[in-house]
């Protein structure tokens, strides 16, 4: 599939001290982003890595440059590697054809 797309995450701004958000070394309310690429997809389902450390249900912004994908996902598994975090993640809303271009 190989579908390239950025990823944007943003920290919770309500975590308190102590949190998972001072623990990365990273601020509240931080925006996390990146480009990547989709290596698998279905309607529903992307897979890809990153090197963004990323966590179970957290919300991700997918985008791909023609604007066919621009959607919300939450995050349904990971595994880490050293450098780099394979992800699973659901999307929220139906897209409808973002896997065919006409």
């Amino acid at each position: 599939m190989r579908i390239p797309v950025e990823l944007t995450r943003s920290k919770p701004t309500s975590k308190g001290a102590g949190g998972p958000a001072s623990q990365e070394g990273i601020e509240a309310g931080t925006v996390l982003q990146e480009n990547t690429v989709i290596e698998f997809g279905t309607a529903r389902e992307v897979l890809f890595a990153c090197t963004t450390r990323l966590e179970f249900a957290d919300v991700l912004r997918l985008r791909n440059s023609d604007g066919s994908l621009d959607t919300e996902a939450s995050v349904v598994a990971v595994q880490y590697h050293p450098g780099a975090t394979v992800v699973a993640a659901r999307f929220l809303n139906a897209v409808p054809n973002w896997i065919v271009k006409s």
